[in-house]
């Protein structure tokens, strides 16, 4: 698989995680929370495979920086789903872990801007803006549950994550950051596959 091929089929894996995590972040009567939680998980294990692959495509070193950064945030959003630890623990991971995506993201941007004009260049960088905004988001979201939760900290402790915790423990700002940050995300990683195809369609 050469260079190009790697960024777009990354791109794509990527994308599809961001959709599958965006529906399990989003409240619904139909979905059952362990539904919802094995989407969240199966989402970012398809982010950080995706950003792995992506980082093995043709470019800088701080491309490649950049998305492994943005894999590591997806293993500790994994992280948080996957142990079984206390909310407080999870929600700590789940903050970490989005603004480690955003940090990735964040150097990927910038290495775009300074790179001479290229073909898919604008989508990658809309792409990428788009993606920090929804991870930074989602950080803020999973704040506020975490401050919920210490503001009842009286309360019996539980161990594990699972979204209905959230819904009895915050309030449904937190919730409705979350949700809508997956979604902003969700839309920036198909701007940011729309760029690869560019960029590679320009090469031959």
């Amino acid at each position: 698989m050469g260079g190009e091929s790697k960024a777009i089929v990354g791109s794509v894996i990527v994308s599809i995680g961001t959709i599958t995590a965006a529906i399990g972040s989003t409240p619904s009567k139909y979905l059952k929370s362990s539904v919802r939680d094995d989407l969240t998980l199966i989402g970012n294990v398809l982010q950080a495979t995706g950003n792995g692959i992506d980082a093995e495509a043709d470019g800088t070193i701080l491309r490649a920086v950049g998305k492994e950064i943005t894999a590591s945030g997806n293993v500790t959003v994994f992280a948080g789903v996957i142990f079984d630890i206390r909310k407080e623990a999870s929600y700590k991971l789940f903050i970490a872990g989005n603004l480690l995506q955003a940090l990735g993201l964040g150097v990927n941007v910038g290495e775009a801007v300074e790179l001479a004009p290229f073909p898919g260049q604008s989508e990658n960088i809309v792409g990428g803006l788009t993606q920090i905004i929804g991870n930074t988001m989602q950080a803020i979201g999973w704040s506020e549950a975490l401050d919920s939760i210490k503001k009842n900290e009286n309360k019996q402790k539980k161990f594990g994550y699972f979204y209905d915790d959230q819904l009895e423990s915050s309030n449904d700002q937190s919730e409705l950051l979350v949700a809508t940050g997956s979604w902003i995300q969700a839309v920036g990683s198909v701007i940011s596959v729309i760029g690869a195809i560019k960029e590679e369609s320009a090469t031959y």
